[in-house]
């Protein structure tokens, strides 16, 4: 990254080493103590240099981390933390993101389908009306920048909330869809489950955040 105004060296960018990179150079794959303290180092290191810029360029590539480093990439650095941690919290925000960049059409029928039965967690979430593709595009880049920018106990309510609301409307859709075909309505009401879950993971850090206990 660039320096910043003052001459000060922008935040360095942390370097993700996973066992399947580190295979793929010929290296030694760490043991599992080691691999946790990356992820857990690294996470803090990335919310910690958000926090600590107030340069709009360097939050805006680490909201689109997903798309320098890639998903799987970060996946093998974060995606088996606990859930109720600080490097699981930051999997779930940049899965969610990746999500509706994805697939923001169905994103959107999923969250039009969820509003009319959670109205206090669409105010939360704070979407733009309507809620199309682009409103949710634009929500999950907002919730990423309160990482860095903001409250980050708001920003992970703010992704919950989110996250409740979809899961209605998945739910919604699985019943609608019963009488068509019985297996996509089971696939649907686990998807449903899963962003549930999802939803009271990232409410649980909040709180940890605000009690500082979130790492």
């Amino acid at each position: 990254m660039r320096n910043e105004p003052s001459g000060r060296p922008g935040p360095r960018r942390p370097a993700f080493f996973s066992p399947a990179a580190m295979e793929s150079q010929g290296g030694t794959v760490p043991d599992p103590a080691e691999v946790t303290e990356v992820a857990h180092e690294t996470a803090a290191v990335l919310v910690g240099t958000g926090r600590a810029s107030d340069d709009p360029q360097v939050t805006a590539r680490l909201v689109a981390l997903v798309d320098d480093l890639g998903l799987s990439t970060v996946a093998e650095l974060w995606a088996d933390r606990p859930a109720r941690s600080l490097p699981g919290a930051l999997w779930r925000l940049y899965a969610l993101r990746e999500w509706v960049q994805r697939s923001p059409e169905e994103a959107a029928a999923d969250y039009a389908s969820g509003m009319r039965f959670t109205d206090v967690n669409h105010v939360v979430a704070g979407v733009a009306e309507p809620p199309g593709p682009t409103e949710l595009r634009q929500l999950t880049d907002a919730i990423l920048r309160g990482v860095f920018e903001g409250d980050l106990a708001v920003a992970l309510q703010r992704a919950a909330a989110f996250c409740r609301v979809v899961a209605a409307g998945r739910a919604d859709r699985a019943h609608t869809t019963d009488t068509q075909d019985r297996d996509a309505a089971g696939r649907q009401t686990q998807r449903a489950a899963s962003m549930l879950s999802t939803a009271g993971d990232l409410e649980a850090c909040a709180g940890l955040w605000r009690t500082g206990e979130l790492r």
